[in-house]
């Protein structure tokens, strides 16, 4: 899709369709006679379309509802954009241009209306064939006075919902069709592109290091584990310069193991590598917008299968980091997995560790599909992680980390189980992940909740979502020492 900037007034644009953004309790006096009949309100996300309006030279207005002023930022208005493209595109429009007037003509609208446009473009139905797929050509963001890093803030919005939208396809695909060895291809496919480094850790490699814990689970599919890293460095770096690791699940397909899932729903466990997805997706960013700091992207990648090989519940596994797991729950595969990834991480010279993980159902019962939940090590690089998400428009909530949890973590026969039982599970498995992340600040992202959707929004399709990857994004962007 074309993204293009027109500096014209609505009044000057010659386009299929105008959107236009609207607050709550602030009638738009062109529209009077919408709002005065009831038929325009504001409220968010409410869409007016009206054609041939007059005085108008575009062929329809869409009005949006933004909500109350008072709640709008950013978030808001990449919502907006997408809701509008995704309506206007259903009425066989191949051409919008969305009005930023007044306060909303600014870098970070603009960046977050390309971002809003270009992700709810995205359809999940790259195997259906529907040849008469409506098609949005070109958006426009119309902006009438000279606004300063404009251009900047298209290129951004364009690179970062581009990387998005890579995520959620390799999220997408099915699991005979992403298979470890696929994703590292797709990996190193795209450092190449875009001139990361990368480096592919296959199964004889995983064995040479010790990474026990890894490859204990993919020992059940015909598929070998990979460990994928890919490597930014900025043009310099100072001494003793932080560097971030960025750490990604990536369970290509989840069966459970051993301890197999319920088969209702299980054709979703495709998405078990959405934090993978998202570092992946996070570093093609990165590259292009060339942070400061050093981040290193670290995605484990296996396959979890019931097999003659499988692992068996009570399997004793050593890590890499030495420590031994004794195995309750083969459906607990993430954390280990992980546990391998983030010791590496640390013997790879990360200063700061965050990762991504779709690893918990119990954090969808504590939190639904609302919030993330996070937990960290450290208070200070948590507010940084929190802060970073709030200027992206994800949402953490922060879980408690009391060392009082340990205390669901005890074997009688290894180091730890990977499995602390029912109650507490989404902290229980954190507290796993903190037992190899220490002693480096780390940050755990458990998204579970919110890499799926399982109903379409009005502005994102059914599907993979890219949960976590702007996060990540504006960490490393915007990092200070």
């Amino acid at each position: 899709m074309k993204i293009a900037l027109l500096r014209q007034t609505l009044e000057a644009l010659e386009t299929e369709a105008a959107v236009v953004p609207v607050f709550e309790g602030r009638p738009d006096p062109r529209f009077a006679a919408l709002f005065d009949s009831g038929e325009a309100a504001g409220k968010p996300l409410e869409l007016t379309l009206l054609h041939r309006p007059p005085g108008l030279k575009a062929r329809r207005v869409l009005l949006v509802g933004l909500g109350k002023p008072e709640s709008f930022s950013p978030a808001v208005l990449r919502k907006v954009a997408a809701a509008a493209l995704r309506h206007l595109r259903s009425k066989s429009v191949a051409e919008l241009a969305l009005v930023l007037e007044g306060d909303l003509a600014a870098p970070e609208h603009a960046a977050a209306a390309v971002e809003g446009a270009l992700l709810g473009d995205f359809e999940p139905d790259r195997y259906k064939n529907d040849p008469a797929r409506k098609t949005v050509h070109t958006f426009s963001l119309a902006v009438s006075t000279s606004v300063e890093g404009i251009d900047d803030a298209l290129r951004r919005g364009r690179i970062v919902s581009e990387s998005q939208n890579l995520a959620r396809e390799l999220i997408n695909e099915p699991g005979n069709r992403m298979t470890p060895r696929i994703l590292a291809e797709r990996a190193r496919r795209m450092a190449e592109e875009c001139g990361l480094g990368c480096e592919i850790l296959e199964q004889d490699r995983l064995r040479q290091l010790g990474m026990g814990a890894l490859l204990s689970v993919g020992m059940g599919s015909a598929e070998p584990p990979a460990l994928i890293v890919l490597t930014y460095r900025p043009a310099e770096t100072g001494n003793g310069a932080a560097h971030l690791g960025l750490v990604g699940k990536g369970v290509t397909f989840d069966t459970g193991g051993i301890s197999i899932k319920p088969a209702d729903g299980m054709e979703k466990m495709k998405y078990d590598m959405s934090g993978g997805a998202a570092v992946i997706g996070a570093m093609r960013a990165l590259a292009e917008l060339k942070p400061a700091i050093a981040v290193t992207g670290l995605v484990p990648a296996v396959e979890n299968m019931p097999g003659g090989r499988a692992q068996r519940p009570g399997d004793i596994v050593t890590s890499l980091a030495g420590k031994t797991i004794e195995v309750i729950n083969t459906d607990a595969e993430g954390r280990m997995i992980l546990a391998d990834a983030l010791t590496y991480a640390r013997q790879r010279g990360c200063t700061h560790l965050v990762d991504a993980a779709t690893l918990t159902g119990a954090v969808v019962v504590a939190l639904a599909h609302v919030y993330i939940g996070g937990f960290a090590s450290d208070d200070a690089f948590f507010e940084r992680v929190q802060a970073a998400a709030r200027a992206a428009g994800e949402r953490i909530w922060r879980m408690p980390l009391d060392e009082d949890y340990k205390e669901y973590l005890k074997s009688a026969f290894a180091d730890l189980p990977n499995s602390g039982g029912r109650w507490g599970g989404a902290v229980t498995a954190a507290m796993f992940l903190k037992e190899f992340a220490d002693p480096l600040p780390w940050v755990h992202l458990d998204i579970a909740g919110l890499a799926w959707l399982d109903e379409a929004k009005p502005f994102l399709a059914k599907g993979p979502s890219g949960a976590g990857l702007r996060t990540f994004v504006n960490l490393a962007m915007n990092w200070r020492e």
